[in-house]
């Protein structure tokens, strides 16, 4: 039985001493393959593939088969590997849904200012792990503040309030939906003369009215 590692080892090694973990749930199709291909031939093995030590001393891939598969794809003989040495089964499974999953979600406005800062969609849609319906979706993503609505200025805030009177609720709506959401918003906020407090205080009152008028609609059961 191989000895485990005592500490992680970074290390270049033959894409043949490499064996791919069959318990591995994160396929990718020809297109997302070419353009994991792409990534490689532009940007290089910056990631190191997360292996483990089996008992037979061979290289089992636990995270990273994707760019192993486009390394041998491309003719690259090495990769870097990041070996965990002889780890349990258990705990091999744990780290390869850890390593191919994905923690939080992109705030779009800044991820399309930061996709705008690198170039064309049409360049960016060969190696980013974006379909161009997305890219588009993104790059289309206005920037939307409560704020910047056509409204009525707000009245000075009233300094002497001390027991809260509103609450902050975020919610996150479909991009296809923005413009419509804030014109309707608006016009009702322009309708019941919603004014006099800050434009998101005025939007809240708008979106409650809105909600009251569907709740008096609905037909008691």
């Amino acid at each position: 039985m191989t000895s485990p590692a005592k500490e992680p080892v970074l290390k270049s090694v033959h894409t043949s001493k490499l064996k791919p973990n069959l318990l591995y749930t994160n396929a990718a199709t020809t297109e997302n393959e070419a353009r994991i291909d792409a990534s490689f031939r532009r940007l290089g093995t910056f990631k190191p593939i997360i292996v483990r030590t089996l008992d037979d001393g061979s290289l089992e891939i636990l995270g990273g088969e994707h760019r192993w598969l486009s390394a041998k794809r491309l003719g690259t003989d090495m990769v870097s590997v990041f070996n965990l040495g002889v780890i349990p089964d258990d705990r091999a499974k744990e780290i390869s849904l850890v390593d191919n999953a994905r923690y939080g979600e992109d705030d779009t406005l800044q991820l399309s200012d930061l996709l705008r800062s690198l170039g064309k969609a049409s360049d960016l849609a060969t190696f980013l792990p974006f379909t161009d319906h997305d890219l588009d979706l993104i790059l289309a993503t206005p920037s939307v503040a409560l704020s910047d609505l056509d409204m009525p200025a707000a009245p000075a805030a009233d300094t002497t309030r001390t027991t809260p009177t509103h609450q902050v609720l975020r919610f996150k709506i479909p991009i296809e939906d923005t413009a419509w959401i804030t014109a309707h918003l608006t016009k009702v906020m322009r309708d019941q003369n919603y004014s006099s407090d800050d434009s998101m205080t005025n939007a809240g009152n708008a979106l409650v009215h809105i909600l009251n008028q569907a709740r008096d609609a609905e037909v008691p059961a």
